[in-house]
């Protein structure tokens, strides 16, 4: 009897880590650490990684990529029916279904609903109910969630696809600006970044409560929300920083707050490290004062007006970057982001190091 309870207790733990895993990933409003999905996350990522480490041009390694997030959100079902399976073949052997090999048939049989094989007592017919009713839950979870995650995709591959219309492909910080000064719209970037704001935002919302989102590619392989997130800080750091115009000083640095707490968020989901209140120079950025120069001197030759102090522009940029560079360059290196200026054309050095989940 001791045995016959110790396994109940067994089977029934594993149908309440599955429950518990699949509320988190697909009902629970935040970002939770859950150990199932975390492992199904590595070990497509350990399948993966070999194949992305050979890929001999982005295009292939972006291929691998784009197929990585639906691998992870068809496999996760799958082990949480998997898991229930298993829980509740052990709790029928240690009501007294036995061999092994007739709870499992009946686990299995109440598990997919097809009703093949029966029980005699009404202990038994309740567990078969109440297996029944997990296993059609679960599959009415994941046809709820599957919309929610395109709807957030959509909207934020609305934004993204925009951008290359002001910065460019790929996008860069200071094209904008120098787009912005030639058509006579410079002093209206501070109101384009309040809608950016509300973006980041949004981003921070649904990148941490449904993660397999960080991993979506988007339609054009040489776009990334993350790349896009970088040029529109850079672009707002720059225009605090350098540009000597009238704009909406407010909302750029509205928008620099939300860009970096949404980056920080999404970058606690995955354990990336980083220092919550850094301070330039205490905290070198990736970006040099050499590359810092060129990009105001392109400016400057095309006709941008900037201020004279080079010296407290550096100062003053470098001190809005420092609180975003990296979580940014993490989470290009994480989602093997495509090439960008002052984002991952500099992850790549840490590639190796940071790994999903």
């Amino acid at each position: 009897m001791m045995i016959n309870l110790l396994v109940f207790i067994v089977g029934g733990a594993l149908v309440v880590a599955a429950l518990l895993s699949a509320v988190s990933t697909l009902v629970l409003p935040r970002g939770a650490r859950d150990l199932i999905a975390h492992s199904v996350f590595r070990s497509i990522w350990i399948l993966c990684a070999p194949l992305i480490h050979v890929a001999r041009s982005y295009d292939a390694r972006d291929r691998i990529m784009a197929l990585y997030a639906p691998v992870v959100l068809l496999m996760l079902p799958f082990v949480w029916l998997m898991i229930t399976l298993f829980g509740y073949t052990l709790m029928y052997w240690a009501l007294g279904v036995q061999p092994v090999s007739e709870a499992f048939l009946l686990s299995g049989s109440s598990l997919f609903t097809l009703g093949f094989a029966r029980a005699d007592t009404t202990v038994l017919r309740t567990f078969i109910f109440l297996e029944a009713a997990i296993g059609l839950g679960m599959v009415a979870l994941l046809i709820a969630y599957l919309p929610t995650m395109y709807s957030a995709f959509s909207q934020r591959e609305e934004a993204v696809s925009r951008l290359e219309v002001r910065a460019g492909s790929p996008p860069s910080a200071a094209e904008w600006i120098m787009r912005g000064n030639r058509n006579g719209w410079l002093g209206e970037i501070g109101e384009e970044l309040g809608i950016w704001e509300s973006w980041f935002a949004v981003l921070e919302e649904s990148h941490t409560s449904l993660s397999p989102l960080v991993f979506f590619r988007s339609p054009q392989p040489e776009r990334s929300w993350i790349t896009a997130s970088g040029a529109v800080l850079d672009t707002a750091a720059l225009l605090l920083a350098v540009v000597e115009c009238e704009f909406d000083r407010m909302k750029a640095m509205l928008c620099l707050r939300a860009g970096y707490l949404a980056l920080r968020r999404i970058a606690d989901v995955f354990r990336i490290e980083y220092d919550p209140d850094p301070h330039f120079p205490d905290h070198e950025i990736s970006v040099s004062r050499e590359e810092f120069d060129a990009a105001c001197d392109s400016l400057l030759q095309d006709g941008v007006p900037l201020l004279i102090d080079r010296d407290q522009a550096w100062k003053d940029f470098a001190g809005w970057r420092v609180n975003y560079d990296k979580p940014l360059l993490s989470l290009a290196a994480l989602i093997r982001a495509p090439y960008a200026p002052w984002s991952s054309d500099r992850s790549v050095r840490g590639m190796n190091d940071i790994k999903p989940g």
